[in-house]
């Protein structure tokens, strides 16, 4: 026999619940250390230098447009002074370089493999959309150059650091593992990064090859806000592939100092094919590249 009977009265337990199993607790939320006052101090005040650019009508995301032409003969004579001249000296720290002299052309001629790295004070949520910016980053670079370039790679050869200001010994740390033997010069870069600096790129060259990259290291800021990330990372990912100088008749570019551009344009992208045309190899001088750049502009000489 069977009863079926409706209770309207609470059912009491006959025994105190037991309980919840420690390995069924949820998990804790991952969080990072509070920033110290300098790196708050910091933060705001890059916030303070985005919203002044963007009132200016700077840092624009559009990559160029009908206000912004250019032709041939400006990319011609961008890409020699980017790609054929330094920012600053040579082991003279933060030095600017004299532009007096060009030196070879420099890509890389072996595969980039990007990983992205986090000091221990940058926000978790931050870490997510910073390393979503630099995959599909790394996908549009490899289109445009038709190299072979890719992120979350487990043997990376460009190490990109999204450090703050509490993060610089961490960072010390991690560059002088990527770079065993690193000179004391290249290690000051990012041991003493100023305020002004926003952010770099340090590209390192073949044992056999003066003119061929083989490891990269980036270093951005945590503390700047969103968009200046993302102008960090598309300026100096594509530096690190060896546009190595800014131009101020560049434009529209994120090769230019005056921050008119946050993101890589449509004239940077040429710039890029240019570099990674087969035709122009690791050493060429800018007399020997010039003819040859011209071919590629006019389309008689491979895809651009």
């Amino acid at each position: 026999m069977a009863l079926a009977a409706c209770d309207l009265g609470p059912v009491l337990p006959a025994s105190k619940p037991q309980a919840r199993p420690a390995g069924l607790m949820p998990e804790p939320p991952v969080t990072s250390p509070s920033p110290s006052p300098r790196s708050e101090a910091l933060a705001r005040y890059y916030a303070r230098v985005q919203a002044d650019l963007l009132a200016q009508g700077l840092l624009r995301t559009g990559g160029g447009g009908v206000d912004t032409p250019y032709t041939d003969t400006d990319l011609l004579r961008n890409f020699e002074t980017i790609a054929f001249y330094d920012e600053y000296a040579q082991g003279g720290g933060f030095r600017r370089a004299s532009g007096s002299t060009s030196g070879g052309l420099r890509k890389w001629t072996s595969p980039v493999r990007m990983a992205v790295e986090f000091g221990a004070h940058v926000p978790v949520g931050q870490q997510e959309a910073d390393r979503a910016t630099v995959r599909q980053y790394a996908a549009r670079l490899a289109r445009v150059t038709l190299h072979p370039i890719s992120a979350d790679s487990a043997d990376p050869n460009f190490h990109v650091l999204f450090m703050s200001e509490d993060d610089r010994a961490q960072a010390v740390a991690r560059v002088k593992q990527i770079v065993p033997g690193i000179s004391a010069s290249a290690l000051s870069l990012f041991r003493d990064m100023p305020r002004s600096i926003h952010c770099l790129v340090v590209a390192f060259s073949a044992r056999d090859n003066d003119y061929s990259y083989r490891r990269a290291i980036a270093f951005i800021r945590s503390e700047h806000p969103d968009l200046m990330r993302r102008s960090c990372v598309h300026e100096e990912l594509a530096q690190g592939l060896g546009l190595a100088n800014d131009s101020p008749r560049a434009r529209p570019s994120i090769f230019n100092d005056d921050d008119e551009f946050a993101l890589l344009t449509t004239h940077d992208e040429e710039l890029l094919r240019l570099l990674y045309n087969p035709a122009l190899t690791p050493g060429m001088s800018a007399d020997e590249a010039r003819p040859i750049a011209q071919r590629i502009l006019s389309g008689r000489l491979g895809p651009v």
